[in-house]
């Protein structure tokens, strides 16, 4: 596997990335035609220093699928992580402890040194409620040690199909995506910083846009501005976020996925993205 053609960005400060690969729709635009489902990811990682793995959301996935996405990437690679519906959409956050252990056992520690943050996005219905909120962060695990000694709790149905393996000591960050206007209070803020969580930058014409540093690093998600999963962003407008990224890269590693991917413009404007970057590194 060789290094991707776009490396990490200023010592790994940047990086610019998609949320997500498995789209039909981008064959004959950004993948080629005749490119296989199962190149996509390689594909991506020749041009990306990093993805958005959003499987993880919807369902727990097997060690294995980690392994093989592993393989498939070059050295110096990342991963962010799309924490597990049923934890925040369908227990809303309360008794979280063991589907926190289930989704930390189902694989990820395979990712290895590839690891990288893990997102938690709400629902658009929770309100912010400062003890749900505090309870949740104080179980984070932050580092891969801990990613092991949680998922050490894993409920029956992962026996015989978890990785618990740690194979080094390593930070492990999260961020927090929310996405009702309850969340733009100081509480909440602060409880994020306690807890070196970053506020995830969520950019849409849906929900509220907090730029709020809480943590070491920074979490971008780019929706599509004026048409929420679809439309595309301007020249004039990467510019604009090209000079915020710079701006958070002075203070930490930042983290930067476009989600415009329904008219497959996510792609594009990542890589449009990483131009603008790369030419003053």
């Amino acid at each position: 596997m060789r290094a991707p053609s776009s490396a990490p960005l200023g010592g790994q400060q940047l990086r610019i990335g998609v949320s997500g690969w498995d789209y039909d729709g981008w064959r004959g635009d950004f993948y080629p035609e005749r490119l296989p489902a199962r190149a996509r990811l390689g594909y991506v990682g020749e041009r990306f220093d990093t993805v958005e793995l959003n499987g993880s959301f919807y369902s727990l996935q097997r060690p294995s699928s980690y392994v093989r996405w592993y393989d498939e990437t070059p050295p110096g690679f990342t991963f962010a992580l799309k924490g597990g519906r049923f934890v925040t959409h369908m227990k809303r956050l309360r008794d979280p402890l063991q589907g926190l252990a289930n989704f930390f056992a189902s694989g990820p520690l395979a990712l290895r040194e590839k690891l990288g943050p893990v997102l938690w996005q709400l629902p658009a219905s929770l309100v912010f409620d400062e003890a749900l909120i505090s309870g949740f962060l104080a179980l984070l695990p932050r580092t891969t040690t801990e990613v092991g000694e949680l998922a050490r709790q894993h409920g029956p149905q992962l026996e015989g199909r978890s990785h618990l393996e740690v194979d080094a000591e390593r930070p492990v960050l999260h961020a927090l995506e929310v996405r009702h206007a309850s969340y733009d209070d100081e509480r909440f803020h602060q409880l994020l910083r306690d807890h070196d969580v970053a506020c995830v930058v969520s950019d849409s014409p849906t929900w509220p846009l907090l730029d709020h540093s809480t943590a070491g690093h920074t979490y971008v998600r780019l929706h599509g501005h004026t048409e929420l999963y679809a439309s595309g962003y301007s020249s004039r407008s990467l510019d604009a976020w090209a000079q915020r990224c710079r701006g958070w890269a002075t203070h930490g590693p930042v983290f930067v996925y476009f989600d415009n991917d329904a008219r497959g413009r996510a792609p594009h404007d990542a890589l449009s993205l990483r131009a603008r970057l790369a030419s003053e590194v």
